[in-house]
């Protein structure tokens, strides 16, 4: 195997890629191409020097959607037995969830398998390869895609976890990988829905693109050429998008909000861009075209006090004053009573934790501590202001959002408003010397 073609494509597509002390994980599925590449991570082991030292392993995840599937782990089981190489599985449910394909949710099952199974460190490799690549251009290009859509698949993702995952067989085709299965009569298993035609990926497989590959000579070749040139372009706009963000974010806002007045410098298309860029640092489905339009519109064109709110799949868009606001539109956490230890759990997930070395002095015995939300009209001077007024007022004065107001944790000694989280404390509350703070973390 050392010496054929495709071993040294892989090889080259490996190595820039490790580093000191990872390990590989190969995600097995059974199939010809994970197989292949199982037995190359095996060959390339066994062509280090002594004095290298590199682990690999297989993980096989069971998605339950074939009643074969217990089959095909044993089958995997098996194999990694023969090669010597450690075998780790588990059990996914995937349920189907309206406009939401079975294949989307059954790799996100997928992927997080693979970043919980395998090794600290390791490199999760995964078996596509070139008519992968191909078959998800067209179905990019069937959905009306732009140029992150239609860059396809990249030869390195990495999870939510940072953790990286590569493709060394992206720019291999299947037709190569199933004669190096042939050479070396390297058994596989073959997936029965492959073959069903009602997965448009399936489709394609079958009924387009083998008589595009006849009609067209080097027809693969040339998509990969242009899925490249458009992963270089894309690569560039990131660049452009990212320069532009850093203009107009607001990192000292958390989440991080848009400055509008820096936005309205750049073209429309820049404008569109930089919200892009913007949603995405904050893990936000990206907007259709439409909400685009309205997004724009609405922030760049509405009088000021305008109520702008466009609604997205998490959460919706806001304005308040010169800025845009992404509202997750969490629920106001529950009020807790009587509170004895340092750390909270609110039920929206967030986290209160009281800290040395702040302002707010501790309790008396006689007084209750306890966190709540809303309660806008309660009266507070704030430390180093000369007068009380309305918690309201304040938070106006202070330019927090009006949706925002309510979810503030609200500190209580007995029923005394002691500190606004994040804000300020009341000046009738001070310990210049031992006091604490509620920080949320």
């Amino acid at each position: 195997m050392i010496q054929t073609t495709l071993f040294k494509q892989f090889k080259t597509a490996l190595e820039p890629k490790l580093h000191s002390g990872s390990g590989l994980t190969v995600a097995l599925s059974g199939g010809v191409d994970s197989v292949v590449l199982l037995h190359l991570c095996k060959t390339y082991l066994e062509s280090l020097n002594s004095n290298q030292s590199i682990s690999v392993e297989a993980i096989y995840v069971n998605h339950g959607l074939s009643e074969n599937a217990q089959d095909w782990q044993k089958f995997c089981e098996q194999l990694c037995l023969s090669l010597n190489i450690p075998f780790k599985t588990k059990r996914v449910n995937v349920q189907p969830k309206s406009r939401q394909s079975l294949e989307a949710l059954a790799r996100d099952a997928r992927y997080q398998a693979l970043d919980e199974l395998a090794e600290q460190g390791n490199l999760i490799l995964l078996g596509q390869h070139a008519d992968d690549q191909l078959e998800t251009f067209l179905l990019r290009l069937k959905r009306g895609s732009g140029p992150t859509g239609l860059s396809a698949m990249h030869d390195e993702v990495r999870l939510s976890s940072r953790r990286q995952c590569i493709r060394p067989l992206l720019n291999i085709s299947r037709e190569d990988i199933e004669a190096f299965a042939r050479t070396f009569s390297l058994a596989h298993i073959e997936d029965e829905s492959n073959q069903d035609h009602k997965f448009d990926r399936n489709f394609l497989r079958n009924q387009i693109i083998p008589p595009l590959k006849k009609r067209f000579n080097g027809f693969l070749k040339s998509t990969l050429r242009s899925i490249e040139l458009l992963q270089q372009q894309q690569a560039l706009i990131d660049e452009i998008s990212q320069a532009d963000l850093s203009h107009c974010e607001d990192k000292s806002d958390m989440p991080a909000t848009l400055k509008l007045n820096e936005l309205k410098q750049f073209s429309e298309l820049r404008q569109s861009n930089v919200v892009r860029a913007w949603l995405s640092g904050l893990g936000v489905v990206m907007p259709s075209k439409a909400q685009m339009s309205q997004i724009l519109t609405q922030s760049l064109e509405s009088r000021e006090d305008a109520q702008m709110q466009v609604q997205l799949s998490k959460g919706a868009i806001r304005r308040y004053r010169d800025k845009l606001y992404f509202d997750t539109q969490d629920a106001t956490p529950n009020n807790i009573e009587n509170i004895e230890s340092a750390i909270l759990v609110l039920n929206d997930k967030a986290t209160l934790k009281r800290e040395p070395c702040g302002l707010l002095r501790l309790p008396f015995e006689n007084e209750r501590v306890s966190i709540r939300f809303g309660l806008l009209k309660s009266q507070i001077k704030p430390y180093k202001k000369a007068r009380s007024n309305t918690l309201k007022y304040w938070l106006k004065e202070l330019k927090v959002p009006t949706w925002q107001r309510e979810r503030i944790p609200l500190v209580f000694y007995n029923d005394n408003l002691v500190q606004v989280v994040g804000h300020f404390v009341s000046a009738d509350y001070i310990s210049e010397d031992s006091g604490i703070s509620w920080e949320l973390t």
